[in-house]
């Protein structure tokens, strides 16, 4: 900082000159304390220097809100909203999130160093204040048909950007446990660098836990129960209670939360939906629905703000206090979270619910508009050949959970190949490479989704993104994988031949170039197409599909060789021999 503005700050704090900017007649959250306090809170470039008595060029009447520290989403892959970084700002600033941790894994499974770059890039022209974490496992596991491959020596020199925090969530287990050589390298790179590393445990055991706290990982958000939450904090993990649109934990994980241990614990969403950021809100519904369940507000609060900028060594984040970043909002009625007022750095951002910075149009480059290299698909290429006597290994999924079961089912067939079955529901599922135009499809069964016709594809399909498609028959599974060939990514839903909506996603088939307004639009119409192929279930199918394809979530999944059973770390047939 240049002294003569250090020295300016000073003599404002010291009352001798007009702050910038007071908010007045205020209480004011004190989350370290928890408690209340009543003083005005003075500001000066970008700052908080005060809290008392004071004077500003401008001041704002809070006329008895309360003022209380801007959340912070400790773990948020920005990309699952489908929209860039600056309108991702649109979607959550008005729900009260001044500052998000990211992991670009997404857009750099399909377009490497160059999509992260583009993420860090656009990020800077954010009015939210966005941090990242640099993807550890690109492809999620070495077999994995991804777009790009990153080892070690490729993510080191990104951390010069002062953006960079740390190393984004660690998922290949299997690497860290026999300490592969690259695993390792990158681990010790981010140590060397002081930096975080972000763990990914999913279904682990407790051996597994030491493994990766011996490696220096230190949080986990892939908790689902408030045993597992217990088991990583006494082993000194920070646990993120999650709250995306398929994965939805919080209130089972809550109960480990205590006035003991609250400091372990923060928010993140991870993977949500633009339509769902924007309708149901972001920290600030994980909030709501912990102090709903008992959790007393000020930990709540906490949680929501000062626990995860201490994790990620954000020092001047996540309270209202001198030193700290004035990012705050103001808010009539504390249980509710009901946001009238959103800052940065001083700044007014949002106001009842409406982002107020312009965002600048987006301009990417050639080569993340042209990402979708899909081999022409015949019918003969989706046949599934089954023996009338042998069980078939089917992926149950769990309605808003990344888990799934593997069950055995009674085959489904017509002259021996598999036919989709809307009865007992039990569709085939296609994963298709889209990289580097090879003719790898893997082909599988899904019980669960509850289309009586049509199918819905995607192009988002963690980790790798490949093209993935579910469907009642082979023909409209093969029009929609037409389909978003053309579009260049995407989402749609076909019926009888047509595509009845498509939301276009041309950035690295994962991001659209529109604005968050238009996206959600369309969004809202693709879900009222859903309907026409009889889909009426309490889940997001187009989410659920898309982490059918991650093989690092237990129980089975999908790659483009088939069927992987995650726990046994094997690809399965359809058909088990006896």
């Amino acid at each position: 900082m240049d002294k003569e503005l250090f020295r300016h700050q000073i003599e404002v704090a010291a009352r001798r000159k007009k702050a910038a900017l007071v908010i007045k007649h205020a209480k004011v959250m004190d989350v370290f304390n928890q408690e209340w306090l009543h003083a005005d809170v003075a500001i000066e470039n970008g700052k908080i220097v005060g809290i008392g008595e004071y004077d500003g060029d401008s001041e704002i009447d809070a006329a008895g809100q309360m003022l209380v520290p801007g959340f912070i989403d400790g773990h948020v892959h920005i990309e699952s909203s489908m929209v860039t970084p600056a309108e991702f700002s649109k979607a959550v600033v008005p729900h009260g999130v001044t500052s998000v941790v990211t992991d670009p894994h997404e857009i750099a499974n399909v377009s490497g160093v160059t999509g992260i770059r583009f993420m860090l890039e656009e990020a800077r022209k954010a009015a939210l204040n966005i941090y990242f974490m640099l993807p550890s496992c690109v492809p999620a596991v070495s077999f994995e048909r991804s777009g790009a491959t990153l080892k070690a020596k490729d993510l080191k020199p990104l951390y010069q950007e002062e953006e960079v925090l740390g190393l984004a969530e660690v998922m290949d287990y299997v690497a860290v446990e026999h300490a592969e050589e690259d695993m390792v390298q990158k681990l010790l790179d981010a140590q060397n660098e002081n930096k975080l590393i972000d763990g990914h445990l999913a279904g682990l055991t407790d051996r597994l836990i030491n493994v990766y706290r011996t490696a220096n990982i230190q949080t986990d958000h892939e908790v689902t129960t408030a045993q597992e939450a217990l088991e990583r904090v006494k082993r000194g993990m920070y646990v993120m209670l999650r709250e995306g649109s398929v994965a939805k934990n919080v209130k089972n994980v809550l109960p480990a939360v205590n006035e003991k241990n609250a400091r372990r614990f923060f928010f993140c969403t991870d993977d949500k939906h633009l339509d769902d950021l924007m309708a149901q809100g972001s920290i600030d519904e994980q909030v709501r629905m912990s102090i709903k369940e008992g959790l007393d507000p000020f930990l709540a609060y906490q949680m929501g703000s000062l626990n995860a900028a201490e994790c990620f060594g954000l020092k001047t984040k996540g309270a209202i206090a001198p030193g700290f970043d004035a990012d705050f909002m103001l808010i009539s009625d504390l249980d509710q979270v009901k946001i009238t007022s959103v800052f940065i750095a001083g700044e007014l951002v949002a106001q009842n619910g409406d982002y107020l910075p312009v965002v600048e149009k987006v301009t990417p480059s050639s080569t993340l508009l042209q990402s979708v290299h899909v081999v022409d698909i015949q019918k003969q290429d989706l046949a599934l050949t089954l023996s009338d006597h042998q069980p078939m290994n089917v992926i149950r999924i769990i309605p808003n959970q990344l888990e799934t079961k593997l069950e055995q089912v009674s085959p489904s067939s017509m002259e021996g190949q598999f036919t989709s079955d809307t009865d007992r529901d039990v569709l085939k599922i296609v994963l298709v490479e889209r990289h580097q135009r090879l003719s790898e499809i893997g082909i599988g069964v899904v019980s669960g989704f509850g289309l009586k016709k049509g199918a819905i594809a995607t192009t988002v399909a963690h980790d790798s993104h490949n093209l993935i498609a579910v469907g009642t028959n082979d023909e409209d599974i093969i029009k929609a994988i037409e389909t978003l060939k053309e579009a260049g990514g995407g989402l749609t839903v076909v019926n009888e031949g047509q595509a009845l909506h498509t939301l276009p996603l041309p950035i690295s088939g994962l991001l659209s170039d529109q604005s968050a307004h238009a996206v959600n639009e369309s969004l809202h119409v693709l879900h009222d197409a859903l309907k026409e192929t009889g889909f009426a279930l309490d889940f997001n199918p187009f989410l659920t599909l898309s982490f059918l394809a991650l093989p690092v979530i237990p129980d089975v999944k999908m790659t483009t060789k088939g069927l992987f059973d995650v726990k046994n770390f094997q690809h399965l047939p359809i058909q088990s021999e006896k």
